[in-house]
């Protein structure tokens, strides 16, 4: 995901505001007790996660009571798309055409690709006066069942780009199991839920886009797993409000290093995005706020996603974002980073300094 935490990976600067406070801070899967489960069920009291839109509404709605903290919105909506030779030029084409969905057999997680692709097409067909009925949706099956694999748990991860240490990511089609039923005739068309993973399928040269979400004025219709989320349990919101303050914290700080360094984030991010490279990670990057809000139109962006899963059976409980929104912490969050840059900023321009009541050790 494009975010802040993903780019704090590799300044470290997060681990610094728990070490200030005297908590160690690490990613999740560096135990080797952990499997990959708590990103999409939060069954870790001391998980913060920042990461896709879709699970942490499931958890929130049928699994146990979480905090939103934060989200940050990307430009990506989603690519319809055919073979590149194929005389389907307009989305009116695809009439009486294969679409393929994929579905997850998993019961323990929700099944968030299918969530992405499902809206999208809806979305896609709604904007050319189409409906379900005008295609055929053909379905993918597949056992989604990696989570606690022995294999997959080995070695400890310090960051979530380690992943793909050992894998190529960008041309692995685990990321885009519907591309070779595309290629084989199976389906006629599909949908990516991601541009960038869209532009990976382009550029094999045999597949090419006839409609990308992304390029319309409409955000209410470009939400697709969008937009990332900040989540807590309510058991640490509640007892170590300290714990969720110094993770936004660190949020709003690499969140405004990186909104002014876009070429650095992205060189960073280019590790674990599916944008064609660091250049092409930059032009996806660049018009995003990486600072963390809770603003109106990414809750409003919330709610739709919400919304969506509720009315197609995706969660069983529906839910007021207003109320799961927490915008306290964020607030005491940015207070405190203004307060310290304040403080180191008018340190040399006051006779007293910025108000630090500093007792120094000499040091050599």
């Amino acid at each position: 995901m494009v975010s802040a935490n993903n780019v704090d990976q590799e300044l470290g600067w997060c681990r610094e505001e728990y070490k200030k406070i005297g908590v160690e801070y690490a990613y999740f899967r560096h135990a080797p007790e952990n499997n990959w489960y708590p990103h999409y069920i939060h069954n870790l009291d001391n998980l913060i996660r920042f990461g896709g839109l879709y699970p942490p509404i499931q958890v929130n709605a049928d699994i146990r009571r979480t905090v939103l903290l934060g989200a940050t919105w990307v430009y990506e909506g989603g690519v319809m798309q055919v073979r590149a030779r194929d005389k389907i030029f307009r989305v009116q084409d695809l009439k009486g055409k294969k679409i393929g969905l994929t579905k997850s057999l998993n019961t323990i997680k929700n099944d968030w690709w299918r969530i992405q692709e499902h809206m999208g097409i809806l979305n896609i067909l709604k904007l050319h006066d189409m409906t379900i009925d005008d295609v055929e949706i053909v379905e993918f099956p597949y056992a989604d069942d990696w989570y606690d694999k022995p294999e997959m748990l080995v070695p400890p991860m310090n960051n979530p780009s380690e992943l793909w240490m050992r894998r190529d990511h960008k041309r692995d089609y685990a990321f885009r199991p519907l591309e070779k039923a595309l290629l084989a005739g199976t389906v006629d068309a599909i949908y990516n839920q991601m541009g960038q993973l869209g532009q990976l399928s382009e550029a094999t040269g045999e597949i090419k886009s006839i409609f990308d979400l992304s390029r319309l004025p409409d955000w209410t219709i470009q939400v697709a797993n969008t937009p990332a989320v900040i989540t807590c349990t309510d058991v640490m919101a509640k007892e170590h409000p300290e714990l969720v303050v110094a993770y936004m914290k660190a949020m709003i700080k690499v969140g405004r290093w990186a909104n002014r360094n876009k070429a650095a984030a992205a060189e960073i991010l280019n590790r674990q995005t599916f944008y064609l490279d660091a250049e092409h990670t930059y032009e996806g990057i660049k018009h995003v706020d990486m600072v963390p809000s809770l603003s109106a139109q990414n809750l409003e962006c919330i709610r739709i996603g919400k919304d969506f899963m509720f009315e197609h059976g995706y969660i069983k409980n529906d839910f007021d974002v207003a109320e799961w929104a927490a915008p306290e912490f964020l607030e005491k969050a940015a207070i405190e980073v203004l307060e310290e840059e304040w403080e180191r900023r008018s340190w040399s321009k006051l006779p007293a300094g910025g108000g630090l009541d500093v007792e120094g050790t000499r040091l050599g």
